[in-house]
């Protein structure tokens, strides 16, 4: 189930979100700790449970568990019983505060436990305390520090024999909302709208219900994901979620922010993943951490995919593939081919090791550039091409250059990798960036008489081999390129 809450100021304006949020949500929850006066506090429980469409669970958080009441215990509590009289479907009350509470009517009592600083150790002793006071619902809320501290909410649910609402808080806890219902749990919250949320790392529903169709989640549904850091803004929930759900395959697809990916490796096999993605920093620091690589992506020496079978983590790049597709695709309009041409690649990471080993067996003469030259240098013995530091970029003399880097992705649009006196009439210039989909780079190349390849090019055709990889099955690439077009055009400029 999803839950939204309603953190207006006003009688009024509680109403009024109330209404909205009953077309999304199968229940609504009034936080009356945002409405800072007392009597209309009050006045706001009796109107609102009175214009209810959904069942409505009745909150008045202390500021000692994230909250916003700031009057006495006694005036808190004495609002949470009066929403008792008045017959509110639930009640949230702390677990500290549970014993002053009286249950009557038909009202079902949450006993909750919130941690804005971690998620604790003794979690299972929490719940068991929280049992020992009888509740109806149990509710235990923490914070992730760590990606894997969502495994032990996800142990504590797979194990609770009652009703039980718990997930971590922030945004390494959003896979904790989205997965909720794989393990048990009984609901997730999400806000109406950005700048609504009750809590750090809550989603909006339209993101919940959208990208990554919450309700259709159960514990048969398996799971794939994107490790990375930072990952919030990438694309590739949006495009594989949607291929999943054109496909009906039972399958979600999560982020997964991850600064110790060993760590991370040895704890995955807990939350029974099936496939994941990969993108930076991890594409080349992951290799010692998987049972088996694919010969090309052994060569390459980096991998943006993964595919779990029998157990085993097996590594594979697909960046090669795409890339060499998209610049192939280019030169097919003037019955050109990538033999003997001179290449320029921007950066030294793994999407430009996979460029690069893919365009050397094409024939390619490939010139590496980059801010650290000891990267560079590695890259160009394993590939066995030239590299320069990145200072003497304005005398590169090329058919095709590659930006490899993330300069000039959203946010940061105004960035580009090179002076615009770099780029010459006739040039092929490709950037991996494809948020935005033309980047300042391939704005500029187009001013200077330059040929363009936009970085969506690559991120369909990688994204594409991979839901081959993971599903065996024909993956539906023009509804990917739609859906993250359509994405990205809803985005702020």
């Amino acid at each position: 189930m999803i839950c939204i809450p309603i953190t207006a100021r006003s009688t009024e304006d509680t109403i009024s979100e109330m209404s909205l949020a009953s077309k999304y949500a199968d229940l609504i929850e009034l936080r009356i700790d945002y409405i800072t006066e007392l009597q209309d506090a009050e006045t706001c429980i009796e109107k609102s449970l009175n214009s209810k469409t959904k069942p409505v669970i009745i909150t008045n958080r202390p500021k000692r568990e994230g909250g916003k009441f700031s009057g006495s215990e006694q005036d808190r509590l004495r609002l949470l019983q009066k929403a008792i009289e008045l017959g509110a479907d639930y009640v949230d009350v702390e677990y500290d505060s549970s014993n002053h509470i009286t249950k009557r009517n038909s009202s079902k009592i949450i006993i909750s436990y919130h941690n804005f600083k971690e998620t604790p150790h003794n979690l299972n002793k929490i719940y068991n305390d929280i049992c020992q006071r009888k509740p109806d619902i149990v509710k235990i809320v923490t914070y992730a520090n760590d990606i894997t501290d969502n495994i032990r909410i996800f142990d504590l649910l797979n194990t609770a024999n009652m009703p039980t609402i718990s997930f971590c808080m922030g945004e390494l806890g959003q896979i904790s909302r989205i997965l909720t219902g794989k393990f048990g749990g009984l609901l997730t919250f999400a806000s109406l709208e950005r700048g609504k949320e009750s809590a750090p790392g809550q989603l909006t529903v339209d993101e919940l219900s959208k990208i990554y169709h919450f309700k259709s989640i159960n514990e048969r549904t398996k799971l794939y994901g994107i490790i990375g850091n930072p990952v919030s803004h990438s694309m590739s929930p949006v495009i594989h979620n949607a291929s999943f759900r054109e496909k009906g395959l039972n399958n979600v697809y999560v982020p997964l922010k991850i600064s110790n990916i060993g760590a991370f490796i040895k704890e995955c096999g807990k939350m029974d993943f099936r496939g994941f993605s990969v993108t930076i920093p991890h594409k080349e620091s992951i290799l010692p951490f998987l049972d088996e690589i694919d010969h090309t992506a052994g060569k390459i020496g980096a991998i943006n995919t993964i595919v779990k079978q029998n157990g085993r983590l097996t590594g594979y790049n697909t960046d090669c593939m795409a890339a060499v597709m998209g610049l192939e695709q280019s030169l097919k309009e003037t019955d050109d081919t990538l033999n003997n041409k001179k290449v320029s690649i921007i950066g030294a990471g793994g999407a430009a090791r996979a460029i690069a080993f893919g365009l050397k067996e094409k024939g390619c003469d490939i010139i590496i550039y980059n801010r650290t030259l000891e990267r560079a240098e590695k890259l160009s013995n394993d590939v066995k091409c030239r590299f320069e530091g990145f200072e003497k970029i304005h005398k590169l003399d090329s058919d095709i250059l590659i930006n490899t880097t993330s300069i000039g992705m959203f946010p940061d649009v105004d960035r580009t990798p090179v002076p615009q006196t770099v780029l010459k009439a006739g040039m092929i210039v490709f950037d991996a960036v494809y948020n935005p989909i033309e980047t300042r780079l391939l704005q500029d190349a187009k001013k200077r008489g330059c040929r363009t390849v936009n970085g969506l090019t690559m991120f369909i055709q990688q994204a594409a081999e991979q839901f081959r990889l993971w599903t065996n099955i024909d993956p539906p690439i023009e509804l990917m390129s739609n859906v993250v077009r359509e994405t990205l055009s809803r985005l702020p400029a």
